[in-house]
């Protein structure tokens, strides 16, 4: 049997030549194409590979009544649309291990560029000046370095700054103390590393968290002359903020490899000062990243539609296809349980129990445990790095356990997932059922039970059961230009505490949220991203 493999973008010739000696593989070269475009060229192809110029839409995908496999050369899975994917029984993998280096060096590169002014000083000698005085650094050596996420690329961070005689400190809500005293690295608060940092490298994930992280009021708490290296994801570092502490005299200087708008517009205001170095996303381009991507995503190919294996999935586990149809409404439900979950942490996870009842114990349920434990990690991973393969040692990496109850009588649901956390301040625990074949719901979230779709991005607020606080929230965020798309309420008694889930149609600012938590009756405001 023959397999039609669609490549986009730019594939290094050792992956083309993978393709090519591959038995039963047929590929074309399509060149970067647009989503219209590719949704009018995909209905033919079993197989699909993209680098990050071309995006797998729904509709693209919709279109592709063939397609059985999209492959990512790299390792952010941001430009295809993985639920949309998911839910057609399309496996989505990606190469989460070939650019970890050479993103991490990068991160270093700009680091050391940003001390000494390289780009500005190399700038002004080929406009055949000699300002040798204007170009005064700084030394690394005996320097803080605090690393924002010690994932696989903030760690390789770590150790490279430990190697140039830095002193360095991380924050990261996700590792224990055993994984940081393996790293040799001192854990700390975001408060502490914003006040003693003399650099700071950002390396975690674009989330509802993290959008805007070092934003204003980081800014403020940091200390004076502080350089800011972003070689991770745009939207991290509020751009906005960023000039202003660049003006004020707050921050020396910042390294930026991505921008929340790509390409940036020409005339960016951090583009115009001197105190910015900047590059066009190449934290993952160099000759051997290419080849190393290209390379395993074309294997990754040919091993999955001639034999059927599986390998560096990002949406699903090695499991039969009729098991998979079975299974994967509780996949996309376990892993957004998982996501909850991370999202309503403050400290590190310790311990995690998936429990089951009802009939979906009759199933193998280590491939749901696994999502959960996906979508827990992928709050404060790097992108795109955590799998159904990688996620156990992931998590054993950062001292967290995970454990599986079981138990064939339900529980109120015919098919309940509940998964709890434990940290070292108590336990949280939230809870999703499937209706029918297909319908997930998120039935409880600590001790309030309720019947809500988990979707999108969510305003979760817990206020005192008293009239008025539903109109009040619909006031504020009318008046805000936020739609509301759907509510769901769940309370533990009569005027006791309640809890409100209010969707909505993006983003909420953060003075949005506390002006919210400053209403009456409102105890806290959180935005959930599902």
């Amino acid at each position: 049997m023959t397999h039609r493999v669609l490549v986009c973008d730019k594939l290094a010739a050792e992956g083309i030549e993978v393709l090519k000696a591959a038995e039963g593989i047929e590929f074309d070269d399509g060149g970067t194409l647009s989503p219209a475009d590719l949704k009018d060229r995909i209905g033919p192809y079993q197989g699909l590979i993209v680098r990050s110029g071309t995006r797998a839409t729904a509709e693209v995908i919709a279109a592709a009544p063939n397609l059985r496999i999209i492959g990512r050369a790299g390792i952010g899975v941001d430009n295809i649309d993985v639920p949309a994917a998911t839910k057609h029984g399309i496996v989505v993998m990606n190469t989460p291990g070939g650019n970890n280096v050479t993103t991490a060096e990068h991160a270093v590169t700009m680091m050391l560029s940003l001390a000494r002014s390289i780009p500005q000083a190399t700038a002004s000698m080929k406009a055949g000046k000699w300002e040798k005085n204007k170009f005064v650094g700084v030394e690394l050596c005996n320097k803080t370095l605090g690393v924002v996420g010690v994932g696989n690329i903030g760690s390789l961070v770590v150790k490279r700054a430990q190697g140039l005689e830095m002193r360095v400190i991380a924050y990261d809500p996700f590792i224990s103390p055993e994984g940081a005293a393996r790293l040799g690295v001192e854990l700390v608060t975001l408060d502490e590393l914003y006040a003693r940092a003399d650099f700071i490298s950002v390396h975690t994930p674009l989330t509802a968290e993290t959008r805007g992280l070092i934003g204003d009021q980081a800014f403020e708490k940091m200390k004076k002359g502080v350089r800011i290296v972003n070689c991770a994801r745009g939207g991290i570092v509020d751009e906005a903020a960023l000039e202003r502490a660049i003006v004020g005299g707050k921050v020396a200087g910042a390294a930026l490899d991505v921008f929340a708008e790509e390409p940036p517009p020409k005339d960016h205001p951090l583009l115009a000062l001197d105190q910015v170095i900047c590059t066009p996303h190449l934290g993952a381009s160099t000759g051997e990243a290419q080849v190393n991507v290209s390379v395993a995503v074309a294997e990754q190919m040919v091993e999955y539609l001639c034999r059927g294996v599986i390998k560096n999935a990002v949406n699903v586990p090695s499991i039969s296809a009729e098991l998979l149809d079975v299974l994967t409404p509780y996949l996309i439900l376990a892993e957004k349980l998982g996501s909850l979950e991370a999202q309503l942490l403050t400290e590190a996870p310790l311990e995690l129990t998936v429990e089951y009842a009802g009939d979906v114990t009759s199933y193998d349920t280590k491939p749901i445990t696994l999502a959960v434990l996906r979508g827990l990690l992928n709050r404060v991973v790097e992108a795109g790095v955590v799998n159904y393969v990688n996620a156990p040692s992931i998590a054993k990496e950062r001292g967290i356990v995970v454990t599986e109850a079981r138990s064939s009588q339900p529980r109120g649901y015919q098919n309940l997932v509940s998964v709890l956390v434990r940290t070292a301040k108590g336990t949280t625990e939230v809870a999703g059922a499937i209706f029918g074949r297909s319908v997930a719901r998120l039935v409880k979230i600590a001790d309030f039970y309720l019947d809500a779709v988990p979707e999108g991005y969510i305003l979760m607020l817990h206020n005192q059961d008293v009239p008025g606080v539903v109109g009040s929230v619909g006031t504020l965020l009318a008046r805000e230009q936020i739609n509301i798309a759907r509510l769901e309420l769940g309370r533990e008694r009569v005027g006791g505490m309640a809890i409100s889930l209010v969707h909505v149609d993006g983003l909420v600012p953060e003075p949005v949220l506390a002006e919210l938590r400053r209403l009456p009756s409102i105890v806290s405001a959180q935005l959930i991203e599902l």
